[in-house]
């Protein structure tokens, strides 16, 4: 894989999921019959959408497949990768999929604006790895110390976590410079800010540029955003809800031995699904979520692996609802429920 084209791929698949919400709503309406069909050993077939090509940030599902989680939990699960053009909402809408990955909690919200009737039902990232990427400079220690500054942010950014960082910070779009997937002008400009993804532009940087960029983690400074979500149309729910269960159990499962165990099986399926991936890209992303408690901290620390919790969503539908991103009479309890969850329901 050329190191330039990562994180293009990273930031292209936010761009991709972001629209097309509004064609679901009528397909996903007339759906009266969702049960999930079964293979010849009437194991439950489920078909999960991931949100771009196969990587160590879909790794616990990959894992859940290679360890046969799903298997014991009579389920029989495909796992089919997105990429440039595959909208996740569109296959759910269509029935080509059962179940479907959710990037960010815009995601649910946009569904419940446009009236589709799908839920978030796991949030298996607590953090959402996007981060502000800078020069060093030992006078950096938090995004508050960024004001000032040029951000290269990507556009589909500018109706999303810059919304957020102008609210807590107070910066300005008259700092915003375009960002062109091309790390070029941030490795030119030791005064340039560019967004990216904890797992690989970072790195990226490092290999491209030749230093340890300053990193900086939105969620570790109050950005309330879940990331790599499981959405499920309600009338799968309501008709799948034992299989369904069993599906986040199972992944669950996955994402706990992904990031604490062997991950090498988990690996050798993603690099069969996308032969661009290299073991290098994959063992630094699953160090960085290790490091950062992307999977297992926040409120998985207290209420397991997938936990969601209302606190959270209402704090980011209240930040983007404010900015105008979303009216402030939207139900934004219906972006999520945490009944299928270990333990719950």
């Amino acid at each position: 894989m050329q190191r330039g084209a990562i994180p293009s791929s990273l930031i292209s698949r936010r761009l991709v999921l972001a629209g097309g919400v509004a064609t679901t709503v009528t397909a996903l309406a007339a759906c009266s019959d969702a049960n999930a069909p079964l293979d010849e050993q009437g194991r439950v077939r489920i078909r999960f959408a991931t949100d771009w090509r196969a990587q160590a940030e879909h790794g616990g599902f990959y894992q859940a497949l290679a360890s046969g989680a799903y298997a014991r939990r009579n389920l029989n699960v495909e796992i089919i990768q997105g990429g440039p053009g595959v909208n996740v909402p569109q296959l759910l809408a269509a029935g080509a999929v059962e179940l479907g990955m959710g990037s960010n909690s815009f995601i649910p919200l946009n569904l419940v604006a446009e009236g589709a009737p799908v839920k978030a039902v796991a949030a298996f990232f607590q953090k959402d790895p996007q981060v502000l990427i800078a020069h060093p400079d030992p006078a950096l220690t938090g995004i508050a110390d960024l004001a000032g500054r040029p951000f290269l942010l990507a556009d589909a950014s500018i109706t999303a976590f810059w919304v957020w960082l102008k609210a807590k910070f107070g910066f300005t779009d008259d700092q915003v410079r375009k960002y062109t997937f091309n790390p070029a002008p941030f490795l030119a400009d030791e005064r340039a800010v560019q967004q990216g993804y904890l797992t690989s532009e970072p790195y990226t940087i490092e290999q491209v540029g030749g230093f340890a960029p300053r990193v900086f983690l939105l969620a570790d400074e109050g950005y309330p955003s879940y990331a790599t979500m499981v959405l499920s149309p309600d009338g799968f729910a309501r008709d799948n809800a034992e299989a369904l269960r069993a599906f986040i159990a199972a992944s669950a499962e996955g994402w706990r031995d992904y990031i604490k165990g062997d991950a090498s099986a988990a690996d050798a399926l993603i690099r069969r699904d996308n032969p661009d991936m290299t073991q290098d890209i994959l063992d630094q992303a699953r160090e960085q979520m290790n490091a950062n408690g992307v999977v297992d901290g926040g409120d998985a620390a207290l209420y397991g692996l997938g936990a969601m919790t209302a606190e959270r969503w209402q704090a980011f539908f209240e930040v983007m609802a404010e900015a105008g991103v979303y009216p402030q009479n939207l139900n934004w309890r219906q972006a999520f429920t945490n009944a299928y969850l270990p333990g719950r329901g």
